[in-house]
């Protein structure tokens, strides 16, 4: 059998009501059919989900569980098919580090004065799409290029790249660094949601070992600790101090741009609204 709709309605009534009759009229259906319905549900799930064994209805363990999921997925449905709850939904801007750099308090602080009626929620995803292609978030600001189906991208700036060193080292005593500096040291990728690679190097002069690691977090530590270095942007080095880190412009790495990317097939209504923003930001309108 399929799950529908009705099923989860119907299990989510009885959670909600102190007996089978009381659910059956909440629903205007007959008790057969309410208990036949959520028969149903528990044979498809493989679970009892209700304890009829008392005078009151009671929620099992499994029922608890699956009422929080029934109800997250009956919201989501309803949200995406009443237009008017869809054009006041949160828009969730996903980042998996430094969001918008300088630029993401003007922001969230211009959206609440000029949109209060979508709040605009920021979310860290330690993601490469920041949870975009998850459908975790609405739409993302992200770092580098992004080769994922189905995104649309504009670039809204372009950050200075920076050396991230141990601060008690001996590139920590230099103002600034080249690429060729961090040839013949470890270097520590972030290879879930940072955008730094062997390939940024010239093919005649790349490191020759590397560390990974899965965030921001663990890759500021393991500089910290001496395991190696790191490249990273000026919003990294502005919004990430970190104790025994140091971090030093690059001389001859490229810009990296900051993109807004959105979802083509799965828009949310503000999305436009969102780009104009942070494009007037970033040109200081």
């Amino acid at each position: 059998m399929s799950i529908e709709l009705r099923h989860l309605r119907c299990f989510l009534a009885i959670a909600e009501e102190p007996s089978l009759t009381r659910a059956a009229a909440r629903l205007h259906l007959t008790q057969p059919a309410v208990s036949r319905t959520l028969a149903a549900l528990e044979q498809h799930l493989g679970a009892r989900l209700v304890d009829r064994s008392t005078h009151h209805l009671a929620l099992t363990a499994d029922g608890r569980a699956f009422r929080d999921r029934a109800a997250a997925a009956l919201a989501a449905f309803e949200d995406a098919v009443d237009p008017a709850r869809l054009r006041h939904r949160p828009l969730r801007l996903g980042h998996a580090w430094s969001a918008f750099g300088p630029y993401t308090t003007p922001l969230l602080r211009r959206w609440q004065r000029e949109h209060p009626e979508t709040p605009l929620e920021l979310l860290r995803v330690d993601d490469r799409t920041a949870g975009l292609t998850r459908g975790e978030v609405d739409a993302a600001l992200l770092r580098g290029p992004v080769d994922a189906p189905g995104l649309v991208t504009v670039e809204l700036t372009a950050e200075e790249r920076f050396a991230v060193v141990p601060a008690d080292g001996p590139l920590a005593d230099r103002p600034r660094l080249a690429l060729a500096d961090l040839t013949d040291r470890t270097v520590v990728l972030n290879t879930v949601s940072g955008t730094t690679t062997l390939a940024l190097w010239p093919p005649a002069a790349r490191p020759a070992a590397t560390v990974t690691v899965a965030n921001t977090d663990d890759w500021l530590t393991a500089i910290a600790a001496g395991r190696g270095v790191g490249v990273s942007s000026a919003s990294t080095a502005a919004l990430h101090p970190y104790p025994g880190v140091a971090y030093r412009p690059l001389t001859d790495a490229p810009a990296l741009p900051v993109l807004l990317a959105w979802r083509d097939a799965f828009p949310h209504p503000a999305t436009a609204a969102l780009v104009t923003m942070a494009r007037e930001i970033v040109s200081g309108e």
